[in-house]
């Protein structure tokens, strides 16, 4: 009786030390796989288009569009998508006379992944910092797309007096729900990351995979979207941008844009379901003077999509209502 009761403790303990074992291993998947993937450095940009400017938290990739000594009009783009996501809007308003200005955002494209939380600071401050670079001191248009739209807005909350018109296409922060596993995210901490790790991954092919066979004015869009997750910092870069610029709402800055400038004009994909155009009655609501335009059946990647409606409504500079 005793051997048999010893035999089944060492049996019992094996199998709990097998377990944990076990367990460590599907827990450690994840990390190691990010860990492996390639970094984002010189050699790696060594054929990407435009250049690179050295800011403060790292290298910023950038590239102009249209004559020298046109009125700047800067384009940020939103959370999964870098800079690429212009290239069919960004030549249609260089045609139009206007210098244009698309980097990527830290963490995405050729840019760097530096650390840290990506709150509003974070990239307003990156923007900031690029436009002091390249010597750009007169008012702007800006133009955000998605959560470049939170960042746009942001920006201008910030520095009404350097932008003259600004731009906002499906713009984040207005009110959206990714779905239960993005609010968990929201909260941020080690867990947040390993479930974006385990799990956005492959949602996130998914994801594009939906839009294949939509137009676009972005050759091979979807799988250049799909390439961002073969590098290092690109998944916990959206991790961190979900708890924290997108973790926010930014009806006090959109307040603030209304009392102060510069005048706002938003666009919006009718059939948009990720930033419904619910939205659009909050930011008339926050910003009663703010002009507002809807793409019919368009969705959320409406700047590719629907790349004609977006560059003729964009260039669109009629008065607001009120002005």
């Amino acid at each position: 009786m005793t051997l048999t009761f010893m035999h089944f403790e060492e049996g019992g303990a094996a199998t709990w030390v097998f377990l944990a074992l076990a367990l460590a291993l599907v827990l450690a998947v994840p990390l190691l796989r990010e860990a492996l993937k390639p970094r984002m450095d010189a050699a790696a940009r060594a054929a990407a288009p435009g250049a690179v400017a050295t800011l403060s938290r790292g290298q910023t990739h950038y590239r102009w569009f249209g004559p020298e000594g046109g009125a700047v009009t800067v384009c940020v783009h939103g959370l999964t998508t870098p800079s690429f996501v212009w290239d069919g809007l960004a030549p249609g308003l260089a045609e139009s006379g206007r210098r244009v200005l698309v980097y990527d955002l830290y963490g995405r494209g050729f840019s760097d992944r530096p650390e840290g939380a990506q709150d509003a600071a974070f990239f307003t401050g990156q923007l900031h910092e690029l436009l002091a670079d390249q010597g750009i001191t007169g008012p702007i248009t800006l133009i955000g797309y998605s959560m470049g739209g939170a960042i746009a807005t942001a920006y201008a909350a910030d520095h009404p007096g350097a932008v003259q018109r600004l731009i906002l296409i499906a713009p984040a922060g207005l009110g959206h729900d990714l779905g239960p596993v993005a609010r968990i995210v929201a909260q941020g901490g080690p867990l947040a990351l390993w479930i974006m790790l385990a799990f956005f991954p492959n949602s996130f092919r998914r994801s594009c995979e939906t839009e294949r066979a939509l137009p676009s004015s972005v050759p091979g869009i979807v799988d250049r979207q799909k390439a961002q997750l073969g590098w290092r910092g690109f998944v916990p870069a959206m991790t961190r941008s979900l708890s924290g610029l997108l973790a926010c709402d930014l009806a006090p800055l959109h307040a603030r844009i209304a009392e102060v400038g510069p005048p706002v004009h938003a666009i919006w994909g009718a059939a948009d379901t990720v930033i419904p155009i619910a939205c659009r009655d909050r930011l008339a609501a926050l910003n009663p003077e703010a002009r507002h335009s809807v793409i019919a059946g368009a969705g959320h990647g409406l700047t590719y999509t629907h790349t004609g409606d977006v560059l003729a409504t964009c260039l669109d500079e009629a008065p607001t209502p009120g002005a």
